[in-house]
């Protein structure tokens, strides 16, 4: 039984049950192919539940403002993914009448829509004959064909995706490329794979050559950065604080954050700015600073390790720009910020 019959059979007996399996509705498959990237569909599940029932279509997400869609995205990280969803949902929505692309190519021209997510929309919604090659994708194929080429480099990603095109079932593509990603993740797993069970332990290469642990190959790591953050949580006796939104193309573009001042090291009480430099910095006179957090808080993204230190910040008034603390959860804010909220009890002030 040839590579492809095979697959499909295994999906079809030991796929799980998602919601987005049971449409064919571009706008549903592309919301969940876009949270899934870099997100395991554990955690990107309950993204998407609320995502649907927020908006419940491509109009109701493109009316929405951004900061309603970061908050709702909060915490499941990558957040230009986010700020592309929604203005991609503005094209479909007022530029297309709302009726998705139903090629891949032109699915492809769309804003924070990838080959992947191209392959997927096209493959799953339209069956077009297209392979989508992902993580799982392509720990699957490295180790069937036993292919050192490190995944995402250049030579790769055309190796991968070759290999993908030759075993792609042309008159099923998506049942296809589902049970491959689906197969990867459940079954050809990153640690402990299911080798004994396996469907095709007979004629996978890297486990006659006993090299399962050993691939795929990838890329070495860049080096990780590290940064110092220290966040002044100001609270005034009308009971306001200061927030302010992220601009720039950097980390956590459009949410917002406490008055920050980012220093070369991580600072002490002993060695922390003086209240003038707090007032340079906000506009607002400090009548106390107090360290919260002794030990720093480390935040670890993918190229960064971000220390961080709280200061409560004690005003007798805030300038205009002070909002009401028990406002400041309607805010979409980084993972950092919600769990010195929760932690603390901030809001609760």
């Amino acid at each position: 039984m040839e590579f492809s019959k095979i697959l499909i059979n295994w999906y079809l007996n030991n796929r799980r049950d998602l919601p987005w399996r049971k449409t064919a509705d571009p706008y549903h498959i592309w919301l969940s192919e876009v949270m899934l990237q870099q997100t395991r569909v554990e955690q990107g599940l309950p993204y998407y539940l609320s995502f649907i029932e927020a908006f419940p279509t491509v109009f109701d997400l493109a009316e929405a403002s951004q900061e309603k869609v970061l908050k709702l995205w909060q915490g499941l990280g990558y957040y230009s993914r986010a700020r592309n969803l929604h203005e991609t949902a503005k094209y479909v929505a007022f530029e297309l009448n709302g009726v998705f692309p139903n090629n891949y190519k032109e699915l492809k021209s769309l804003k924070g829509v990838g080959d992947y997510t191209a392959s997927a929309v096209a493959s799953i919604c339209y069956n077009e004959a297209v392979p989508v090659v992902d993580g799982n994708v392509y720990r699957v194929l490295s180790r069937y064909f036993d292919v050192e080429t490190p995944i995402n480099s250049t030579a790769g990603i055309k190796e991968f995706k070759l290999l993908a095109w030759e075993l792609l079932d042309k008159e099923n593509p998506s049942k296809f490329n589902q049970g491959l990603m689906e197969f990867g993740a459940l079954h050809c797993k990153p640690r402990n794979p299911h080798c004994e069970s396996c469907p095709f332990n007979e004629t996978c290469l890297a486990l006659k050559h006993d090299k399962i642990k050993e691939l795929p190959v990838k890329p070495k790591k860049p080096k990780v950065k590290k940064r110092y953050f220290n966040y002044l949580v100001f609270s005034s006796e009308e009971n306001k604080t200061l927030l302010q939104q992220r601009k720039g193309k950097g980390i956590w573009e459009g949410l917002f954050e406490f008055p920050l001042i980012e220093t070369l090291e991580s600072v002490t009480s002993e060695t922390f700015i003086s209240e003038e430099k707090i007032q340079d910095e906000t506009g607002v006179l400090a009548a106390n600073v107090v360290l919260y957090n002794e030990k720093p808080v480390i935040h670890k993204l993918s190229h960064q390790h971000i220390y961080t230190h709280f200061w409560l910040v004690n005003s007798e008034a805030l300038n205009e720009k002070g909002i009401p603390i028990e406002k400041v959860k309607n805010y979409p804010v980084p993972v950092l910020i919600q769990n010195f909220l929760e932690e603390s009890g901030f809001e609760d002030y």
